[in-house]
């Protein structure tokens, strides 16, 4: 009896003790609950902050994309300018309580500033910088809430209506009607980089083919225009005859844009001698010519091998000829009128021309910030220009009031052949070939009509860490 009475006194005791345990465990599980529980609180409100921070930021960067939205640029704004004529577009619109200024050294325009943001509400806020990039503008917006902020990255990129094309799209480009004549207008790369663009608004025989190929394919404006192919050996686009027009001729397309040249542009590099009537005879026969400027009314004749580096800038009235061989470092320029085309302003090679890019001119004072230039070859609005012998490779476009080739003329063209005239332009003698491939901006010293758009551009979106 005594010992059963022992038994249950020790059985309480190791029950008591196996209860004050539990106590101890749920307690212990319960102080780790609560804390476990008051660090996800802690992290749920980081969480929202830092979300709330980024919506600040997305909000401020909305902000500017509404009133940057609102903003088109003329088309003869240049590529350098881009970003100033922009900026001052938009402090224009910006309304003053997003207290925006420009900082002209670091060429920065900001929405607001760290000890000034602009507030969303009484706790959220937030700030900007605008700034320049490569071919693209980029946009800063750091975002406040809680005490968390949150830094992102946007921009917006330059361009014009996707479906307008540019005469520079094209292989030839007139605005005249276009006669070819036993050669072939091809591309090195793609049968595309030959296709060909008429307009010929006066004209209704828009295209006149002789024993000619051309290896792309053919828009005309004109919606009453009719093609004329004649010849055994005529073709456009691999096809001949009936076949050749139906699948390769387009008559009634939109028109295509014409970029306006721009000869003072390149006037600006002139820094060399002046060839006027009283020093021509010195520059007539094997003459280096480097940033030279012709004088109006000079009409000079230069013979034997002729360099050309840098600037040729001709000035109206002249026609000047080229009778032995060219070799040409840099750009042509014409600054006729681009309504005349009366081809009494004349730019004539009789001889073979070799010509390469204005990038390999000599790192030198005498050509600083020529050597970007590139794309053009020659730039004569009001001038009528030939070639009547063969020039090889031409680095760059060919942009003029009448072209016309003949003879043993041809070889690449790193660019296109683009005439403003309405006269008939004409093409005959050796093959030309089109190299196009890769160009993707107007070659230096043109201006694009339309209205240069902004837009919002998702690639450029990043999250700072």
């Amino acid at each position: 009896m005594c010992t059963a009475k022992k038994m249950s006194k020790k059985n309480k005791g190791i029950a008591l003790l196996i209860g004050l345990i539990f106590v101890a465990v749920f307690s212990a599980l319960s102080a780790a609950m609560f804390m476990m529980s008051t660090a996800n609180a802690r992290i749920a409100r980081n969480l929202h902050s830092v979300n709330e921070a980024r919506s600040c930021a997305e909000s401020g960067l909305e902000v500017i994309r509404y009133y940057a939205q609102k903003i088109t640029l003329p088309g003869s704004t240049l590529p350098e300018n881009l970003f100033s004529v922009f900026r001052t577009s938009l402090e224009s619109i910006l309304p003053s309580n997003l207290n925006a200024s420009f900082d002209s050294d670091s060429q920065t325009l900001s929405i607001g500033s760290a000890s000034a943001p602009v507030m969303l509400d009484s706790s959220r806020s937030f700030y900007a910088e605008i700034s320049p990039e490569t071919g693209s503008i980029q946009i800063r917006v750091k975002g406040q809430a809680g005490g968390i902020g949150r830094t992102i990255l946007g921009g917006f990129s330059f361009g014009i209506d996707e479906n307008t094309k540019s005469a520079f799209d094209f292989g030839v480009a007139t605005k005249g009607p276009l006669s070819l004549k036993s050669l072939t207008l091809d591309g090195v790369n793609l049968r595309v980089e030959s296709d060909v663009y008429i307009e010929s608004s006066a004209t209704n025989s828009a295209l006149t083919i002789q024993n000619a190929q051309i290896a792309g394919d053919v828009k005309i404006v004109n919606p009453s225009a009719f093609v004329t192919m004649s010849g055994g050996q005529s073709s456009i686009g691999g096809e001949k005859g009936a076949a050749a027009i139906t699948n390769h001729v387009e008559i009634g397309v939109s028109g295509a844009e014409f970029p306006i040249p721009n000869p003072a542009h390149f006037e600006r590099y002139i820094n060399g001698i002046t060839i006027d009537s009283s020093n021509k005879s010195l520059y007539s026969n094997n003459a280096t010519l480097e940033n030279v400027r012709i004088a109006a009314g000079t009409n000079p004749k230069f013979t034997g091998n002729t360099i050309i580096k840098g600037v040729l800038y001709i000035e109206q009235p002249n026609v000047v000829k080229f009778g032995g061989n060219a070799q040409i470092t840099g750009v042509i320029v014409g600054n006729g009128s681009l309504s005349d085309n009366s081809a009494t302003n004349q730019l004539n090679f009789t001889g073979t021309v070799v010509s390469t890019s204005v990038a390999n001119l000599p790192q030198t004072e005498q050509y600083a910030g020529l050597h970007s230039e590139t794309g053009t070859f020659i730039m004569a609005p009001g001038f009528a220009v030939s070639f009547g012998g063969n020039f090889g490779t031409l680095n760059g476009c060919i942009a003029a009031n009448g072209v016309r080739t003949y003879g043993s003329a041809g070889g690449i063209i790193g660019g296109s052949i683009v005439n403003y005239s309405t006269e008939p332009m004409r093409l005959e003698g050796s093959d030309l070939f089109f190299n196009r491939s890769g160009i993707t901006d107007i070659p230096a010293g043109f201006e694009i009509n339309s209205d240069i758009s902004i837009y919002y551009n998702p690639s450029l979106y990043d999250e700072v860490p």
